[in-house]
């Protein structure tokens, strides 16, 4: 069969499986399986494929009727303009996430990171519930590139092959920084210039009516912020004071609704300068204080 009849019959199948964007889908897998970009496939749409090729596009089309998550079969996501590893044991990396990490390196590159006497003049960053450590390692990749302060960065994550996988990100992007299997701060020492966040922030009610990529696949306890979704927000803001700078910079993502809830529970524990940020679509994403003791 021919590259573009593979394509067609594909997101057929896949659009009777009610796959959201199943011709996008079906073009990533196709591209996937066979290495043919987009140049190469119009210029010569009829060419044939190889049967191993046929039979392993049809094995990626059912496991992505089965709403199996494309990156979960394709084993990658781009991320800032980075491939990341990803599997099971993490969460995806979405576009709206790239908020965070473009908010931190404005900070960074404006100088605006305490550092204490010790260090010299790099800033220490923590990334808590780093998953893949797409924000972490986006941070230190960029910041490492452009005028501004030196950082060094860490990542934590309750679960050991979520920090696997990060490691394994680290690695692949030439990138250094240390990794610590902890529950939030609980192996953690020492206090940092910045903390950064992606915390579960899904109420658990809400869970069962997310698609089901996210909601069989993703990892549930990348997913579930407890009954109202701030149970993550509330630690993370009470017990930050330990281990930031005097003037240290807390940034979370946040739910879309969530925004003036986590603004509050900061300004309850010692932050000002309290800033929103929006995400692309308009929607709420991003909340940052500046810790004062």
């Amino acid at each position: 069969m021919n590259l573009r009849e593979s394509c067609r019959r594909a997101a057929e199948i896949l659009r009777r499986a009610e796959v959201p964007e199943p011709d996008l889908d079906a073009w990533y897998l196709l591209e996937y399986v066979t290495g043919v970009g987009r140049a190469a496939y119009f210029a010569d749409p009829d060419r044939e494929m190889t049967p191993q090729q046929q039979d392993a596009y049809e094995a990626c089309i059912r496991r992505r009727a089965q709403r199996i998550p494309l990156q979960h079969i394709t084993g990658e996501q781009e991320f800032m303009g980075l491939l990341f590893r990803v599997n099971e044991h993490v969460l995806i990396p979405r576009q709206d996430t790239e908020i965070l990490v473009e908010e931190a390196l404005g900070q960074i590159r404006n100088g605006r990171l305490p550092v204490s006497n010790d260090k010299g003049q790099t800033a220490e960053i923590l990334d808590l519930c780093t998953g893949s450590g797409c924000i972490l390692l986006s941070v230190l990749y960029y910041a490492g590139r452009m005028k501004g302060q030196a950082v060094r960065g860490t990542g934590s994550d309750l679960s050991e092959k979520a920090l696997e996988t990060a490691r394994d990100n680290a690695k692949r992007l030439g990138i250094s920084a240390a990794f610590v299997h902890s529950d939030l701060f609980e192996n953690l020492t020492g206090r940092y210039a910045m903390i950064l966040s992606n915390p579960p922030y899904i109420r658990s009610a809400d869970i069962e009516g997310l698609q089901p990529e996210v909601r069989l696949h993703d990892p549930r306890m990348a997913l579930d912020g407890d009954a109202d979704g701030l149970a993550f927000y509330r630690r993370i803001t009470e017990e930050s004071g330990d281990h930031l700078e005097q003037g240290g910079i807390l940034m979370f993502e946040t739910g879309c609704d969530q925004a003036a809830d986590v603004s509050e529970l900061m300004r309850g524990h010692g932050f000002a300068d309290i800033t929103v940020k929006k995400d692309l679509s308009g929607l709420d994403r991003v909340v940052y204080g500046r810790y004062s003791k």
